[in-house]
C-alpha cells in the first residue's frame, strides 16, 4: 500500500529554509553549485528535494 505524505505550502517552506540551513547556503549558492557539479552527494540530494518542493509550490524557486 502507497503512502500520501500531506504537507501545507508553509510546512513545505520551512522544509525548504531547514535544508538550505542545513547545507549552510542560499537557494542560489546551492542552485549554481549544482549546475557546476561542486557539491557533495548531501547537497545534491537537499538540492533534488528542493526542486521537487519548488515544483510543489508551483515553481516559485526565486525564495531565499
Amino acid at each position: 500500500m502507497s503512502r500520501v505524505i500531506r504537507r501545507t505550502p508553509e510546512q513545505l517552506r520551512a522544509q525548504r529554509a531547514a535544508l538550505l540551513a542545513e547545507v549552510h547556503m542560499t537557494h542560489d549558492e546551492l542552485r549554481e553549485r549544482a549546475r557546476v557539479y561542486a557539491v557533495s552527494e548531501r547537497q545534491l540530494m537537499v538540492w533534488h528535494t528542493i526542486e521537487g518542493i519548488d515544483y510543489l509550490l508551483d515553481g516559485t524557486s526565486d525564495q531565499s
